[in-house]
């Protein structure tokens, strides 16, 4: 099974450099005056699907240990990050929707931290707010649904419908008020139940796009399978926040997780899955594109990113 990238994400080279600022900068494409190449949009194709990976936003974060190897000894993690040529004290976060166009609906998952982040990584893909039609949330981690509403309380999307887990959903609007999470769930998500559907474990969005509960970073998160032709992608989501630490070690625990032994259990058994079947993923904060397979190492996985095997 191959996923392809498309030639024009392939001119814009295989990832973005790390930024702070919310979207990153267009740059030219070689060889072409007139075109310009965006960095955070970036075209795959499943069959007769088009995927296009978003980068809403980046940042960097202190305290890489405490966020991701609880249960880790010093040493343990600092190898780790030694044999990975990464630092054992800070990382950079990618927040990266997905938009899947299976060319009878545009599916957006995920808005991003802000209205702007996701609306600039949009354009970049040819797409506006407007033509979305289907909005479906992981979970409601405020990274995911920031970009629902503007700084006005206006949705975003004006046109699409919502889909969710329902175990979610109930999990957050019966949190009582005072807290952050759910006053923000309330905020942005509530307002939309009326055009919401919720869905369980093996749940249908449209024609190829499936559920599957990974449950335990939050309660009800999901992950989703795209399918067509004979092909599949499958978007992680929060499945693991980071590229290294939790596929080498899924038992660590990550401090964003609600159920943090649930939500190791849950990262062992879908990376195991994905490394076997050989299926591609698109993970959430995994450097941009985010894309990439999953392998076996030692008692662990480890994350190969998207290179020229992908290409059209």
């Amino acid at each position: 099974m191959t996923l392809k990238l498309s030639r024009r994400a392939a001119l814009a080279g295989v990832a973005a450099a790390p930024i702070a600022a919310t979207v990153a900068a267009p740059v030219r494409a070689a060889g072409d005056k007139a075109a310009m190449t965006p960095l955070h949009a970036r075209a795959f194709k499943v069959g007769d699907y088009t995927v296009h990976s978003l980068l809403a936003g980046s940042t960097g974060r202190d305290g890489v240990q405490d966020i991701f190897g609880g249960g880790a000894s010093d040493e343990a993690f600092a190898q780790v990050a030694e044999e990975n040529f990464i630092s054992d004290t800070n990382a950079q976060f990618y927040f990266t929707p997905t938009l899947v166009d299976t060319g009878a609906e545009k599916i957006l998952f995920d808005t991003g931290l802000n209205a702007g982040g996701i609306t600039s990584a949009l354009a970049d893909a040819g797409v506006t707010p407007d033509e979305i039609d289907v909005v479906v949330l992981t979970h409601m981690h405020g990274d995911h649904i920031g970009g629902m509403t503007d700084d006005s309380g206006a949705a975003t999307f004006a046109n699409a419908r919502y889909v969710t887990a329902a175990r979610e959903y109930d999990h957050w609007t019966g949190l009582p008020e005072g807290n952050g999470g759910a006053d923000r769930v309330r905020a942005k998500v509530a307002p939309q139940a009326e055009k919401m559907s919720f869905i369980e474990d093996g749940g249908t969005v449209a024609s190829g796009v499936t559920g599957m509960a990974a449950f335990g970073h939050t309660p009800g998160h999901m992950v989703y399978m795209i399918e067509n032709g004979g092909q599949q992608l499958l978007l992680t989501a929060d499945l693991a926040n980071h590229y290294v630490f939790p596929f080498a070690h899924p038992e660590w625990q990550t401090s964003f997780d609600t159920d943090k032994d649930a939500a190791s259990a849950t990262r062992r058994r879908v990376l195991d899955m994905l490394a076997n079947d050989r299926t591609p993923m698109i993970g959430y904060h995994m450097p941009f594109p985010a894309a990439g397979f999953v392998e076996t190492r030692g008692d662990g996985f480890r994350f190969v990113p998207v290179s020229y095997q992908m290409m059209d």
